[in-house]
Formats: C-alpha cells, sequence, structure tokens
C-alpha cells in the first residue's frame, strides 16, 4: 500500500499576507488544488494524509477537498509548529505500517503523477527515493564572511524536491531518531541520511518549484501557460 503524505501546514511569512501560501489563488482555485489533482491521478497512491493547521479544517474542506470530488480518501491531520513535525503528524496518522509513504509540499502544485509513481516505486525498490535537479550552475562554498573557499564540482551535485518517498517504518524510525536528539533537518531525505541509510534520488522536473514568495507566484502563472 502507497499513502501520500502532504504537507500544507506552513504559515507563509515570506508571503506577507493574511492568506496562507497553500490557498492563493491558481488558475482559479487554491494552489493546493492543483497538487492534490497529481495525487488523485497517480494510481499507486490508494489513500492521502493532508497536513492543515487545525483552524483551517473547515475552509480545507469547503474550498479544497469537496470541489475537487476525489475518489481517493483523505483523511486532515492537525499541522506542527515546525513542517518536520506536520510530517511526523502524518506518520503518525498511517494505518498500515507495512507501506510506502509518498511525502510532499502542498506548495509544489506542478507535481507530475508520472513523478510521483516513479517516486514511490523506486522507494518500493530501495526502501527510500527522492526526486531532484542535478545542479547546472557552477557551485561556490563560500565562508561567514561572504569569501568564496572554494569552486565545488557540480557533477555530483543535486538540488532536492518533493516528492520524497519512504518505507513507513524506516522514516518513522528516522523521524523519531531526529525528535530523541532534538534535531530539525531541512528535509526528511536528510533524517534518514543520518541514521546511516542511503537514499535513492531520481530526476524531478524544473517547473516542480515550490512557492514560498510572491515572486514564486508570478512564476507559477507563467508556468500555467505551458503545462
Amino acid at each position: 500500500m502507497v499513502y501520500a503524505i502532504i504537507v500544507a501546514a506552513g504559515k507563509g511569512v515570506r508571503m506577507n499576507s493574511a492568506i496562507r501560501k497553500q490557498f492563493f489563488e491558481l488558475d482559479g482555485s487554491p494552489l493546493l488544488c492543483s497538487t492534490l489533482k497529481a495525487f488523485e491521478l497517480c494510481t499507486l497512491i490508494e489513500s492521502i494524509i493532508l497536513v492543515v493547521p487545525p483552524d483551517d479544517f473547515q475552509y480545507c474542506i469547503d474550498r479544497v477537498v469537496e470541489p475537487l470530488n476525489m475518489k481517493k480518501k483523505v483523511k486532515l491531520v492537525k499541522g506542527g509548529a515546525e513542517r518536520q513535525d506536520s510530517v511526523y503528524n502524518g506518520l503518525l496518522s498511517v494505518d498500515e505500517k507495512n507501506c510506502t509513504v509518498v511525502i510532499h509540499d502542498g506548495v509544489r502544485p506542478f507535481v507530475s503523477s508520472d513523478l510521483i509513481g516513479e517516486c514511490a516505486r523506486e522507494a518500493i525498490l530501495h526502501k527510500a527515493c527522492v526526486s531532484g535537479l542535478p545542479a547546472s550552475d557552477t557551485l561556490k562554498l563560500a565562508d561567514d564572511k561572504g569569501y568564496i573557499k572554494k569552486t565545488l564540482s557540480r557533477n555530483l551535485v543535486w538540488l532536492a524536491q518533493t516528492p520524497q518517498a519512504f518505507d513507513y517504518k524506516l522514516i518513522k524510525k528516522a523521524h523519531d531518531v531526529a525528535r530523541k536528539e532534538g534535531y530539525t533537518g531541512t528535509d526528511d531525505a536528510e533524517l534518514v541520511e543520518r541514521i546511516g541509510e542511503r537514499v535513492k534520488i531520481i530526476k524531478g522536473s524544473k517547473t516542480n518549484i515550490k512557492i514560498t514568495t510572491k515572486e514564486d507566484l508570478i512564476l507559477a502563472q507563467a508556468i500555467l501557460q505551458f503545462v
């Protein structure tokens, strides 16, 4: 069984808006709708856990879930103080522990069902898989004063995205260890890396952007013209 955990509990501080970024309109609907549609279309996904702020449950039902008339089960789970806490809440709400979970940022509305499926299949084979993009720019390592220390080889460097997919017991263990040690990672894959497990990486998409600023929203409107 493959579960999806879609994390949409952010406050949208960088947007400087009273409206949370996951509910900004994109093509006439909250952008979270576009994210959910991709998971609805992915045949490998059997159940969806949507992590949102508890104050937004009813809004999410009225403006996102019900208008989509989704055939798959969507369970709403309350978000935590940080993204990592929200993912953990999602993990705790998974009913079937012998499963694969696909974790995705709700504010990446242009994810494709094909990428979701590929990530899930690779996780079934390798226990952990993330999507990302090979670095294309020249990479510089700088010190804390802003001076370049050296140029890094870009051949082995990737820019991580979501979806990220994992064997449930593996990602739950990784989160449990991080919580016990008071460690906060930048993504879920990092937590798996910390406990000594390998993570497969596959090529994502340049249009699979994460919308965190108003400039990103402008870019999203442009992408709509081509997808």
